[in-house]
């Protein structure tokens, strides 16, 4: 529930900036506040055990006044000289941005800390200190996408003025304190991207006030506990990515105000409730990846302001409900991927609207590519996983705004040669079809720099590789199970951006390109049972990331690279050439001539 996740970080984090700045009385050359002397050590005592900032937040933090707005993130009450916030937060756009190094204790010494905010560092490891329980005004925690460790300290359901509580994206584990449910005044929780075990505590139904539950992508289990009903103010349950079991319990169904509902990759099983349609708010409801069987409600053709449906990878069977015709009038993206669904075709409904998403991969669609009455409002398809054999001629005509498709694993027949794809699409899955032709209409000097994936495995495509001009963004490119005979461009060393390439399987011959050693942000590299010649060249050792290779099955010679990673993949990576030799392969034998061999 990416998309959730996101809206929960921008509600969460930058309006309090905002909103904790505009409490504060404004600070004037008139009236600078003295910086208390204990909370400037405390916040030096913080800088301290910060190792490295490349944010260069903190190198500001210089002089005797934090309370001067010189001190970057650090804001006080211009009244008492005390610091009441503290916001580091990474800057946009900036992935490179981290700090390195732990929390220290000495936050737990600023006594009247309203906001703390240290989010999107990446690389401050550590516990939570539990000292953090000594900040008797905090309202708002937010300790994001960090690399914090252990568990989370009972000792924080102490900060009984507490209304944002959040730590996603670290490495926290152990279970959720049942103590955090102390916290009367919470409205917004987020413990999400974590490793956190257990059941969700009993002890959250004193939570009255709450209004933003994110739990995903940990490891809990156990029911969804029935009073989630009790909180009349939820408009967000993120329950994603967890081992939870059971049913949903009816009472959920009582939550009118809830706009946000995701409970998908679980298990969790029985019937979709025909009180689902009593959500009148519910913007977006993801139930997928679970083991929910029977028919799906009619109930959801009645809520009006559903733009998002996922019910895909379930146990869902027919009939498709008959009010979603004229029901769900705010719908924008609908999967009912890979169910117990008979389609046959797309259904009327579905092709007529101005949908940006349709997935319907798996659900048993025959004949031709179905042709949709709005085209340019469609951002994303997927009907992989059918069986349809004609109609990609004309299937993308006037998809302007189309950016991934995904028509791999079907039967269609067409001449790659005469296609004609979106400009704008970044994204095309077309492997395991019948497709024959040659790349060159996909792949040429006009490709679109917005293509990023390109998988075209598994057909009967021919010709060469083409070559590839400067500035495109393929991260992706898998040609793999193919029928192309040709070498390996050198202009491959184009792809800067490349993470994985297949071209295994084919007719390649030739050797490999110096070049390919520059793709250092390769990760997955198979050049394997093809024709390939000559040595695995040295200048490959400049692809550090590499976390896949496989050049099995080709006539290839020499030693191979002798340092990490290619000296200790297994051993099969490279067997069936003509004559590698080195680790993982047994040592090469030196000639008369000062060749390597075997």
């Amino acid at each position: 529930m990416q998309s959730l996740r996101w809206v929960f970080s921008i509600l969460l984090v930058f309006p309090f900036f905002n909103m904790f700045s505009e409490s504060l009385p404004a600070q004037t050359t008139s009236q600078t506040p003295v910086c208390s002397e204990a909370d400037r050590a405390a916040l030096l005592s913080f800088k301290a055990r910060i190792l490295k900032d490349t944010t260069d937040s903190l190198s500001s933090w210089t002089g005797s006044g934090c309370c001067d707005n010189g001190w970057e993130g650090v804001q006080c009450n211009p009244a008492t000289g005390r610091v009441t916030g503290l916001v580091l937060q990474r800057p946009d756009r900036d992935s490179s941005a981290y700090m390195k190094g732990t929390l220290s204790s000495s936050l737990g010494n600023l006594p009247f800390l309203e906001v703390m905010i240290i989010s999107g560092m990446k690389h401050i490891r550590g516990p939570i200190p539990e000292s953090l329980s000594n900040l008797n005004h905090l309202t708002h925690l937010v300790l994001d996408d960090n690399s914090l460790e252990g568990n989370i300290p009972s000792s924080l359901g102490h900060l009984s003025l507490l209304q944002t509580f959040s730590l996603s994206g670290n490495r926290l584990r152990g279970e959720i304190p049942p103590s955090l449910g102390n916290l009367r005044n919470l409205q917004q929780i987020n413990l999400a991207r974590n490793f956190l075990t257990g059941p969700i505590p009993i002890t959250f139904k004193n939570l009255h006030t709450l209004q933003n539950l994110d739990l995903s992508f940990n490891l809990l289990s156990g029911l969804i506990p029935d009073f989630v009903g009790q909180f009349p103010n939820f408009s967000l349950i993120d329950l994603s990515n967890n081992n939870l079991s059971g049913q949903i319990p009816i009472s959920l169904f009582s939550l009118a105000s809830l706009a946000d509902l995701s409970l998908s990759s679980n298990k969790l099983t029985g019937k979709i409730p025909d009180q689902i349609g009593e959500l009148k708010s519910l913007t977006t409801l993801t139930l997928s990846a679970n083991q929910f069987t029977g028919h799906i409600p009619i109930s959801i053709s009645r809520l009006q302001n559903l733009w998002k449906l996922n019910l895909s990878q379930n146990g869902f069977s027919d009939p498709l409900p008959y009010g979603f015709a004229r029901g769900i009038p705010s719908l924008l993206s609908i999967d009912l991927s890979y169910n117990n669904l008979s389609l046959g075709t797309v259904p009327d409904w579905i092709r007529s609207r101005q949908l940006s998403d349709v997935h319907l991969a798996g659900c048993k669609l025959r004949g031709t590519l179905p042709s949709f009455t709005k085209p340019d409002a469609l951002s994303s398809i997927d009907l992989s996983d059918n069986y349809f054999t004609d109609g990609l001629q004309s299937f993308f005509a006037n998809m302007s705004a189309l950016q991934k498709v995904k028509l791999s694993n079907n039967q269609l027949k067409f001449d790659l040669s005469e296609i004609k794809l979106p400009d704008e699409l970044s994204s095309i899955d077309l492997h395991t079809n019948q497709l024959t032709g040659s790349l060159s209409r996909i792949l040429n000097n006009e490709t679109s720099s917005f293509l990023e994936v390109l998988d075209v495995s598994g057909n009967q495509i021919t010709g060469s590789i083409p070559e590839f001009s400067e500035g495109l963004s393929l991260k992706v490119l898998n040609v793999a199970s193919n029928k192309i005979a040709s070498q390996i461009p050198s202009s491959i060393s184009n792809l800067i951006e490349l993470e994985k390439l297949d071209v295994s399987r084919n007719h390649i011959t030739g050797t490999i390109p110096t070049g390919l050693g520059l793709l250092v942000k390769l990760q997955w590299l198979d050049l394997s049972i093809n024709g390939l010649t000559g040595k695995i060249p040295d200048s490959m050792l400049g692809i550090e990331d590499l976390r896949h290779v496989n050049f099995r099955a080709n006539r290839l010679c020499g030693e191979i690279p002798q340092r990490r990673p290619f000296n200790v993949f297994r051993a099969v990576a490279y067997a069936h050439n003509l004559c590698l030799c080195g680790k993982p392969l047994p040592p090469c034998k030196q000639k008369k001539d000062g060749k390597m061999g075997r």
